[in-house]
């Protein structure tokens, strides 16, 4: 494996996922794992007197912890978990008004395309899909009434990495503009969009941090005070919160996060590196390669990747099909992040609900596979897409 130099990670960051907001002192009877609180409402000493919590909805315990925790990974002041990473989206695009618009980096998961075409458009929030890699393309986007700009970086899925500060930059020109960036490829282990200038960055739960794909939850972390204010009212007025048993397993994968990205990191560039000389595939997207258009970019922005890459097989969609059921080990399935590895056809699958003119735009084809490498054996993996690829492109010539 080659020897790629990443930004170098600051000590703390695992520290940080064990003990912020665990302090055994804070519960009466001191436990060093945090308890899950179920219950729906709290006692009150008077009308206005209470102990912090007064309904679950707007405030939990185990909820808080993990808030706390997970804004400490970004080096942030606040964090709000939602329920779903697209309840994350959907709270934070409410902070806009009808008539307000927002640039939209154009290859993007498919949940947050079909939202903000689909349902956003409806409540005349204009989104203005823009290649983000092209900063020039950002500022010629800017209207009077833009009011935030979305990013997401690398991209889904075609891992085009966005340069975070050069458009927080030049965005911030701008007074009132809010730059959001969807972080959840990378984790905050891996990248810190608010170090960057952004200012608010968002996940969805459910993949890195959580990481064991048993739990449905998003998050936003910012350091701004007034978008941390708008955000707690909308999260409280519209209900979209997990529940305490879910902050309860986040918070206890978080524990893991830190080893479990070095695994990720090592495990997909192995892949990454071996499928680039392979007979059978086209090309490999993975931002530590040197063959990746924004690779040194990548590397003076994050501190490593993660698990998701995506590569061109020979073929077309009879190729990628049988690709799939010759698998062994990977599993044919939407997501990421979980330590499974898995592999799906975005073109049909996660993103199936972008126009078609769009995915041809930006190269979304039946040839294009994206992997989530996971954590099993290094040499298992590699040889389970040897032998489908063999098995799917070899035996068709």
């Amino acid at each position: 494996m080659s020897d790629v130099q990443f930004k170098k990670q600051p000590k703390g960051f695992a520290t940080k996922a064990i003990h912020v907001g665990q302090d055994p002192d804070q519960w009466s009877a001191t436990p060093v794992i945090p308890p899950i609180v179920m219950s729906t409402t709290f006692k009150q000493f008077d009308p206005e007197d209470h102990k912090g919590f007064v309904y679950g909805r707007s405030g939990n315990p185990t909820r808080n912890m993990l808030e706390k925790c997970l804004a400490s990974l970004d080096n942030g002041k606040y964090c709000l978990t939602f329920a779903s990473g697209l309840g994350a989206t959907t709270t934070i695009v409410s902070m806009l008004n009808a008539g307000d618009h927002l640039i939209v980096t154009d290859d993007l998961y498919g949940g947050t395309s079909r939202f903000l075409r689909l349902v956003a458009s409806r409540m005349n929030i204009q989104a203005e899909f823009v290649d983000a890699t092209d900063t020039d393309a950002i500022v010629s986007a800017i209207k009077p009434n833009t009011k935030m700009v979305w990013l997401e970086t690398p991209t889904n899925p075609s891992m085009k990495v966005v340069d975070i500060e050069a458009i927080s930059k030049i965005v911030h020109k701008t007074p009132g503009i809010i730059v959001v960036v969807d972080n959840t490829f990378l984790s905050p282990y891996f990248q810190r969009p608010l170090e960057l200038g952004a200012d608010l960055v968002m996940y969805s739960v459910t993949k890195y941090l959580n990481g064991h794909s048993d739990i449905i939850m998003g998050s936003a972390v910012t350091n701004d005070d007034d978008i941390h204010q708008r955000l707690r009212f909308l999260q409280n007025s519209m209900g979209i919160v997990p529940s305490p048993f879910d902050c309860f397993q986040v918070n206890r994968s978080l524990k893991t996060l830190a080893l479990r990205m070095e695994q990720h990191h090592k495990s997909s560039l192995q892949v990454a590196q071996h499928l680039e000389k392979s007979p059978y595939v086209a090309k490999v997207l993975h931002p530590a390669l040197p063959s990746h258009p924004q690779h040194k970019l990548a590397l003076r922005q994050c501190y490593g990747h993660s698990g998701i890459m995506s590569f061109y097989i020979k073929g077309g969609l009879e190729e990628a099909k049988t690709f799939f059921k010759n698998l062994k080990v990977f599993t044919l399935a939407e997501s990421l992040g979980g330590y499974e590895s898995l592999a799906e056809l975005p073109s049909i699958m996660t993103h199936a609900s972008v126009p078609a003119e769009q995915r041809a735009k930006l190269g979304i084809n039946d040839s294009l596979i994206r992997l989530s490498v996971g954590l099993e054996n290094i040499e298992d993996l590699i040889e389970d897409l040897d032998q489908a690829l063999v098995a799917a492109v070899a035996t068709k010539k």
